[in-house]
């Protein structure tokens, strides 16, 4: 099992094939590891949801 990464959570996720072969091409041209494209295409869409519907405010629950 790898090290664990401060301030990092892993997950797994379950993505259909297509999207998983292309995100790691994308990933390959951008110089980025999958993993890595995947949380920056995570990040891109939590601040295109925040701009059009406001910042989300994580409780401390």
């Amino acid at each position: 099992m790898p090290a664990k990464i401060p301030n990092r959570t892993a997950t797994q996720i379950r993505v259909d094939e297509t999207t998983y072969q292309k995100t790691k091409i994308i990933a390959k041209l951008e110089s980025r590891n999958t993993n890595s494209q995947i949380e920056y295409f995570m990040k891109l869409g939590v601040e295109a949801y925040e701009k059009e519907h406001g910042t989300i405010i994580l409780s401390d629950e």
